[in-house]
This record gives structure tokens, sequence and C-alpha cells, in this order.
């Protein structure tokens, strides 16, 4: 058996060794100058970069760093659970992974907390509830994906319990997307913004990847936003504008309105290999508005998004199933009740796209359909699909085939759902 390497070189090489493990663990000769915390009073830096460029990482250590500086108190905020979980703090780049031995805080999933051996506390949370975030008090905080999270009240909710230190420092990571919220930030005298693209870090990246992505984004609009970093203005010609979505969105649905229909817009693929299938949920409101209450869109094969589909039927308590059925056919059909026995409605595309989502996006600007949170996929893809471009927007298909339905063939339900 090979010996212990502890036990066969000798002091002055251990010194060595010790010293290089040490460097290992050293931000600052390993960071390029941009992933170094800024200096002067600033209460808010704000990372924008592409994929790839190092924010996970460049989040980590500013938080390590600020702990460091006897910051005591931590809000972690992501996305969801899972992505705090898997990303800011198990993560290859989390928290857990970059902190060195002497001072790696310990991961206490029950109680949602990292601690540190000098006792600060850092407190998870998902910016799927933002409930969670009322009363608690933090003198830092990390917001990965900002612009991803799906009620802005998650945010809102961050900034009244960032009150405890004299100076409160606030990190953002995030891609950016055309939201209001990040618009704003961006505009804040207290806010440091910092812009980077993914080809920054490319030195560190697998060059297989890069030349892919190059090869097929590019050049491209979501290619200026997923790797350069840049938000991006409306498509002059997109059906949908981002301040018509702005406008359309509540937080929740408003106190006393019953949903009297709920349907589940289905875009089916029908391929084997898993192309993306549009799954939107919709629900007809007693007001006499639309509202738009989830998307559950997934990549994969027939059974994979069926089962999707249906979850999101059940979750939602919803009247029917409402698939295309140009493609697939009774197939599709088949699929779904492998899964379960729901109602299901076959509508036929007789025109083009065009003239299926005009109609539906001129129910926007009249305000007539309201989106309960933010769906940054849909609406990526609202905003920037031309008609007549060739591409095929699968949730924006999903959206339209559910909305056309509740709009033009409204049924009061017998027994209606009422969220308070």
């Amino acid at each position: 058996m090979e010996p212990n390497k502890k036990h066969v070189i000798d002091s002055e090489g251990y010194r060595e060794y010790l010293g290089m493990a040490a460097a290992v663990f050293d931000w600052k000769s390993w960071a390029r100058p941009e992933q170094l915390m800024p200096e002067g009073d600033w209460h808010i830096w704000f990372i924008k970069a592409g994929r790839g460029w190092g924010k996970t990482r460049t989040g980590a250590e500013a938080i390590r760093s600020l702990q460091a500086f006897g910051y005591g108190r931590f809000h972690l905020v992501g996305r969801t659970s899972a992505d705090v979980r898997d990303t800011m703090i198990e993560g290859e780049s989390g928290l857990l992974s970059i902190s060195p031995p002497e001072n790696r805080p310990v991961w206490k999933p029950s109680t949602r907390k990292l601690v540190w051996p000098n006792g600060a506390v850092a407190t998870t949370f998902s910016a799927e509830e933002p409930d969670s975030l009322r009363g608690p008090q933090c003198e830092a905080y990390w917001a990965d994906e900002l612009a991803s999270w799906k009620y802005p009240d998650a945010w809102d909710q961050l900034q009244f319990g960032a009150r405890l230190s004299g100076k409160v420092r606030g990190i953002v990571t995030t891609t950016p997307r055309p939201t209001q919220l990040i618009k704003t930030l961006m505009q804040r005298d207290d806010v440091v913004v910092t812009h980077g693209t993914t080809f920054e870090n490319e030195a560190n990246l697998s060059p297989s990847a890069v030349a892919a992505l190059k090869a097929q984004y590019l050049g491209t609009r979501l290619g200026r936003q997923e790797l350069e970093g840049h938000i991006l203005d409306n498509n002059p010609g997109a059906l949908w504008k981002r301040e018509t979505l702005d406008r359309s969105r509540v937080s929740q649905l408003p106190k006393g309105v019953e949903l009297t229909r709920v349907i589940v817009g289905v875009d089916p693929s029908t391929t084997a290999t898993g192309d993306e299938c549009g799954i939107v949920t919709v629900g007809c409101g007693s007001d006499g508005l639309i509202y738009v209450l989830d998307d559950s869109s997934v990549q994969g094969t027939p059974i994979v998004w069926a089962k999707r589909a249906v979850s999101a039927y059940l979750a939602h308590d919803g009247n029917e199933i409402v698939y295309e059925g140009n493609q697939g056919g009774e197939m599709v059909a088949q699929t779904l009740m492998t899964v379960a026995t729901v109602p299901l409605r076959r509508v036929f595309a007789s025109k083009n796209k065009r003239a299926r989502a005009e109609p539906i996006s001129m129910l926007y600007e009249q305000g007539r359909v309201r989106h309960v949170g933010n769906f940054y996929n849909l609406e990526d893809e609202l905003c920037e699909w031309e008609p007549g471009s060739g591409a095929s927007p699968n949730r924006l298909d999903a959206l339209v085939w559910a909305v056309t339905w509740a709009h033009h063939e409204y049924r009061p339900r017998t027994k209606a759902r009422v969220y308070k």
C-alpha cells in the first residue's frame, strides 16, 4: 500500500506543501481584477455577466471576504431552494468548496443555515417563497440569478430585512434580462455595476463547449444576452413588448377573485429525442381577466412531458388539457392518458402562427391578461419571436392555445376555486 504522503516529505517540503494549499484559497491571486470587490462606499455590487463568467465563484468569494471583515449575519437567496443548495452552497464554486479548511462553514440543511467557526451565520432562502424573508434580518446578502426570480416581492422583502449593519452590503450575480427591477438597479447611484462576458473566462471553460456556443449563439440576440451579458431592448419584429408584460404582472391573484376555469395548454413534442414541449396553465378569473398561472414547459420524451402536463393539471385543479393535434394526433392523447385519465381537447392549427398569436397579443395590450409572477423563459420567447422567422416557439404556442380556448370558449365551472 502506498504510504501517506505526509509521512514521506521532509519538514521543509511539508511547509511548502501547506503554502501551496493555502494559495489555492487565496482568491486575490486567482481572480481577474473585475472579480474582486470594488472599493468605495457602495451599497450593492451588481454583477451582470454571461454564463460561465464566474459569477457564482465571485459571489461566494465576496461573502467569504465580508465574513472575514467581521460581518456576521448573511442572507443567501437563490431562484429556488435547490439552486441555493446545489449552486451557492454545495456547488464546485459554492461557499463550501471555496472556503479553506480552517474557516470552512458547516452546512445545516435542516435549519437552512451555514455556520462559520467564529459564529457567523448565513441563512438560505428561496425566491419562490417571498414571505419566508419577512422578519429575518441581515448585515449582508447574496442574491443569485436575480433576473430569473419568479416573484419580485422576494427582492422587496430581502431589502426590508437588510438593516442590521452600519453598512449593509449586497451582492447580486445574474445573467441579465430586461426586467424593470434590473433596469432600476443599474440606474441607482449606490450600485456598482460589473459587466462581463462568457469569453473573459474562456481559459477555464471547455474549449469544445465554448466553440459550440460561439457557433450557435454568437451574433444572435440570445447570444448577446446569455453570453455577452447585455440587457436587450425590445425586438421590433416581435408581437409582445417587455413593457406590456410588466404592466400585466401581478404577484398573486387579487383577493376575492375566483378561478372559474383552468386550462393547461400543450404544444407537444412528438420526437423520441426530446424536443421542448410547451406547457402553460391559465385560469379564467371571475373578474373577466385571464391569468397565466404557470409555465411547466420541459424538454424530454413524450412520456416526460405528458407527466409534466398532467402534474400541472392536478396542481392547479384544472378543467382540461388543450393540445395541438396537427402533429402526433391520437398519439398525444394516448400518451397523456397513459399517465392519468384527464379531460382532453384536441385543437387544430388551421392558421399560421402569426394569425393565431396576434389576437392574443392584442388581449395583452388591452389589459385582459395577467401574469401571476414572472415566467422568464416564456416571456423571453414572447418578446423575441418574430413571425415568419421559421423558429418554433413552443412556450408561446402553448400559451396561445390556452388563452385562445379560455377567451373564446368560456364556460363557468360548477365549483369555483378561490384564492385568498
